[in-house]
């Protein structure tokens, strides 16, 4: 079963510029070697959903690590027999645009 989450997350108490704490969580991502697309509001995750759950939690922690209040936010959708999704839903959507 695939899970496709997308996770956003951000330290509150770091000023208005957060962007090197969003890419200490997307290197955690890459390194999970699970696919993943950065967008502008948050990042997608695919995998088995204990997998991608593991990840999520990863970068919440690492940011908690040195942040005093992290805001994250998670939402999924977990489907048997899907591959690929995280490519496949765009394709999708782009090719019924025309």
């Amino acid at each position: 079963m695939s899970t496709i989450i997308e996770l956003s997350l951000f330290p509150m108490d770091k000023g208005e510029s957060v962007s090197p704490y969003v890419a200490r969580a997307v290197r955690i991502i890459k390194e999970s070697g699970l696919p993943f697309q950065v967008g502008p509001m948050g990042t997608s995750i695919e995998g088995d959903l204990d997998e991608v759950m593991e990840v999520a939690v990863s970068c919440i922690k690492a940011l908690l690590s040195d942040s005093n209040r992290v805001y994250w936010s998670i939402k999924g959708d977990s489907r048997k027999g899907r591959q690929d999704g995280i490519r496949k839903k765009v394709e999708s959507v782009k090719g019924k645009m025309s």
